[in-house]
Parts: C-alpha cells; sequence; structure tokens
C-alpha cells in the first residue's frame, strides 16, 4: 500500500473519530439536560425546545401506559367471563348431579313422586345447598369429662393447661 493511501485512510479515520467524539459528548450533554443537569449555559430557545421534547417524551410515555393498562382490562374482562362461563357450566352440572342423586334416593327410600311435582318446595330447594339427612346414630360427645379440668398446684404460678397434658 502506498504511503499516501495510508496517510489518506490514518486522516479520514481521526476525522471520522472526532466526529463520533463530539457526537458522544452532544449525546451526554443533551441526555443531563433532560435530567435537568447543566442547564445554565442554555439559551432561553434551547430551553423552551428542551421543554418541547419533555412534553412530547410526557405524552408519549402515558399513551404507552394508557394502551398498556387498556390492554390488561381487555384480557382481565375477558378472563372474567372465561371463568364466569366456567362457573355457570359447573353450576350447571352440579344442580344436574343434584337432581339426579335426589332422584336415586327417592327410588332408593321408596319416593313416588319426583322433585318436579314438589311445586311448593321447588322455590325453596334452589335457595338452599343440596344436603340430605344421615339416617345414623349420633356418636360425637361435645365437651370434657370431670378428670379434664384445669388443675392448679399450691404455690404455682397458675396454668391454664387442662389436668391430661399437665
Amino acid at each position: 500500500m502506498p504511503l499516501n493511501h495510508l496517510l489518506y485512510f490514518e486522516h479520514s479515520s481521526h476525522q471520522e473519530y472526532l466526529k463520533l467524539k463530539a457526537r458522544v459528548e452532544a449525546l451526554q450533554r443533551s441526555q443531563r439536560n433532560l435530567l435537568g443537569e447543566d442547564l445554565g449555559p442554555l439559551s432561553g430557545k434551547e430551553l423552551e425546545f428542551l421543554e418541547k421534547q419533555l412534553d412530547s417524551s410526557l405524552k408519549q410515555i402515558r399513551s404507552t401506559r394508557t394502551q398498556y393498562m387498556l390492554d390488561q382490562l381487555t384480557d382481565l374482562q375477558r378472563r372474567e367471563q372465561m371463568l364466569s362461563e366456567a362457573n355457570k357450566s359447573l353450576r350447571r352440572r352440579l344442580e344436574e348431579g343434584a337432581q339426579a342423586t335426589q332422584q336415586q334416593w327417592d327410588m332408593q327410600h321408596g319416593v313416588g313422586y319426583s322433585r318436579q311435582q314438589q311445586s311448593g318446595h321447588q322455590a325453596a330447594d334452589q335457595n338452599e345447598p343440596f344436603f340430605h339427612p344421615i339416617e345414623c346414630q349420633p356418636t360425637l360427645q361435645i365437651g370434657y369429662h370431670q378428670q379434664d379440668q384445669i388443675t392448679v398446684a399450691q404455690g404455682a404460678p397458675m396454668s391454664y393447661m387442662p389436668g391430661w397434658l399437665a
């Protein structure tokens, strides 16, 4: 490579470096200005331009935020609709299961009429959950025996533990 071409290449590269360096410094100064720093040397027109830039940026940010929130709202409404439909489906299945169980119970206990014929009880049945009484003898005893009473030893600090725990 001839020396002329090498010198031209070095000169061109140096010029490009100086342009890039000046551009980086201008961008850094602009960034500081946008952050509210180093505003003293700016003229009135430069400050107005900076204010317009900030207003424009704020409008864009608010628009983006509003769109994001609207997208979230739409997604939540769609999920609410899906959950509502699933809830209706489950309620329908529960009612069908309750009717089938009632019919089986009626058949097992010799009841000769169906729930549709019980028009007097139909309105009350729709508002009450589906439960059937169980035919059994209750064996659960609630309470405690005399031996389970709280005991306090003479001279000891008061204890709230039952006797069987002490």
